[in-house]
């Protein structure tokens, strides 16, 4: 039934639970993974000031570099599993779109979410949201446990 899987992870504790759910459904139907992580360029996500200009070439290679470390943890995850997997690091886009387009070649997306409210919801916005609103694919979101 689901032969394809996307699995996007940003290296949270939430995205690391979506990623063995992920992992035990295509362990269970003989899927492909296809884990994905977003990089958002920081000057124009509105956090860089001109304060931080002359560090924001260092600051996007450390997040390639985090991107490329967590993608790695989660592809030795799917050979401890016996699951096919593969990895796609996505520069300079919004993470929703991004999503949404990458699951077009997928079956399903399986992903987490905060599960954020009020405040916060209006001020960190939601990547899942945002990325089931723009896709037309099944998407299997895990929330994350209150503690979290």
């Amino acid at each position: 039934m689901y032969e394809k899987i996307l699995i996007p992870t940003d290296g949270s504790s939430t995205s690391q639970q979506a990623i063995v759910h992920g992992l035990e459904l295509a362990a269970a139907m003989s899927s492909e993974v296809t884990f994905l992580h977003v990089i958002e360029n920081p000057l124009t996500t509105g956090y860089a000031t001109p304060e931080t200009l002359p560090y924001s070439a260092q600051l996007y290679d450390d997040l390639k570099t985090s991107g490329s470390d967590v993608l790695a943890k989660a592809e030795a995850m799917a050979r401890e599993r016996g699951v096919s997997s593969h990895s796609v690091l996505v520069e300079n886009r919004e993470p929703a779109q991004a999503i949404a387009e990458a699951g077009e070649e997928h079956d399903l997306i399986v992903m987490g979410t905060h599960g954020r409210r009020g405040f916060n919801r209006w001020m960190f916005g939601s990547v899942a949201e945002g990325a089931l609103r723009r896709g037309n694919k099944p998407f299997l979101l895990i929330r994350a446990p209150e503690e979290d």
